[in-house]
């Protein structure tokens, strides 16, 4: 116990580096599970025929989007789930602008019975970014 005492904010630093050591796998289970980056959203498109699903608003899908998106608005997506049946059997990786809302239309799609749900990491942005094609219009 004296040896908790005198050392404690060496311990406390060892606990905090732990943590921030595993935290991006507790985040990612919080946020709604495995992300993908654009390289691997690529291969699934193009070798596992997956879906990619486009949950930001109509203006910013018009903006621009990745080819062949099917695009559902987030808040129309519970009420849409009909529509998605056809494809529980493929993967669908979901885009959103920057990732994060993301996550809230994949635990929607994991509770509805899809199993193979990915997000997109860093979503429009990053796909934007690494100079991916972009549709504009809807």
């Amino acid at each position: 116990m004296q040896f908790v005492q005198n050392n404690i904010w060496l311990i406390l630093l060892a606990v905090a580096s732990g943590v921030m050591l595993i935290w991006p796998i507790i985040s990612s289970r919080i946020q709604g599970g495995s992300e993908v980056g654009t390289l691997e959203a690529v291969q699934l498109i193009n070798h596992r025929d997956a879906l990619v699903l486009d949950v930001r608003d109509d203006s910013e899908f018009a903006a621009g989007h990745i080819p062949n998106a099917k695009h559902i608005p987030l808040a129309r997506l519970a009420q849409s789930m009909r529509e998605l049946e056809k494809f529980k059997v493929r993967p669908v990786v979901v885009t959103f602008r920057n990732g994060a809302i993301s996550a809230k239309a994949c635990a929607l799609l994991r509770e509805n019975g899809f199993k193979e749900v990915l997000r997109l990491k860093g979503g429009m942005v990053s796909w934007e970014q690494a100079s991916l094609p972009v549709e504009k219009g809807s």
